[in-house]
């Protein structure tokens, strides 16, 4: 680990990251454009638009989660808090998102709110039919139809268990994103003239497949903890993602916003690809061709399955 690269130097941040404002106010225009104009005209051209425009959304949405793009994560909330793509609370998904940066335990099942991997022995007392519909989600294909409903399944469970145990700040999050979802629901129908199952099951449901893209090869377990975090040098993707598809980068700095990921990248490759030991990939092509209907990591967490009962 090459300690100079985690530091955090909030102070040579600027106090407003005027690209990522701009990139904000794309992404709404967008929204919006897609919904009253494409959408009118064509209606399928319209759907896929909306759908690249919530991932984009859920891009900038993790940079607000790093204190980009002021350092007042209130500001940057207000920015992008409106839930366009319905499921997750922005509070929520901050909270899992920061924790999930704490690399030490980066894949653990029970300390890694973004990992894939379960406990064998809790896997072990799913019934089949949850293992299996867990297997699947696995592959890449079925990441993209089902990871969706199955990732917000798991995120709606574990935040319903910590209502239950009186968790007042998990229930304010979601009562703020409820209240949230009414702006978005009067535009999608009085608006764009949309019925809003519809845009639910379409754009906001693709442009959470779309991210799946992204995360599907994002972390695996290895005992070195940077070569857990993968690179995927190149892809048209890549601006939707805001370069978190080189995201080593990210998480060896993640002050760093999006539009400096690249640079960074190309100013020493050599050594990002040493950090991860090699966990690299040219693009997501190379990545749906070798997984798309094979599992690329097992369901187990492979420490713990080593370890045995």
């Amino acid at each position: 680990m090459v300690d100079v690269l985690m530091i955090r130097d909030v102070s040579a941040r600027p106090a407003i990251e005027w690209p990522t404002c701009l990139a904000i106010l794309l992404c709404y225009g967008t929204w919006l454009a897609a919904g009253t104009v494409v959408y009118r005209f064509s209606p399928v051209a319209g759907l896929a638009l909306l759908a690249v425009a919530i991932a984009f959304h859920s891009s900038l949405q993790h940079e607000a989660t790093h204190r980009h793009p002021t350092p007042s994560a209130g500001l940057n909330e207000i920015l992008v808090g409106l839930p366009i793509g319905l499921l997750y609370p922005f509070r929520r998904y901050r909270e899992t998102h920061l924790a999930h940066h704490r690399d030490g335990t980066l894949t653990d099942p029970d300390d890694d709110p973004e990992s894939y991997y379960h406990d064998p022995a809790r896997l072990a007392r799913l019934p089949w039919p949850a293992r299996w519909l867990l297997g699947l989600n696995n592959l890449f294909l079925g990441r993209l139809v089902l990871g969706p409903v199955v990732g917000f399944g798991r995120f709606v469970a574990a935040d319903a268990r910590r209502i239950g145990r009186g968790d007042g700040a998990v229930r304010a999050a979601w009562l703020i994103h409820a209240l949230s979802l009414l702006p978005v629901a009067w535009i999608v129908e009085r608006v764009f003239g949309m019925p809003f199952w519809l845009y639910l099951a379409g754009p906001a449901y693709g442009g959470a497949a779309l991210i799946g893209i992204r995360t599907y090869c994002e972390h695996q377990w290895h005992d070195v903890p940077e070569r857990r975090t993968v690179i995927v040098e190149r892809s048209w993707l890549a601006p939707v993602f805001l370069y978190n598809n080189l995201h080593i980068v990210h998480h060896a700095r993640p002050d760093l916003p999006w539009y400096r990921l690249p640079a960074a990248y190309r100013a020493d490759r050599q050594h990002w690809h040493g950090l991860n030991g090699g966990y690299v990939y040219r693009g997501y092509g190379a990545i749906t061709w070798r997984y798309l209907l094979r599992r690329k990591e097992p369901l187990a967490h492979p420490p713990r399955r080593a370890a045995g009962p």
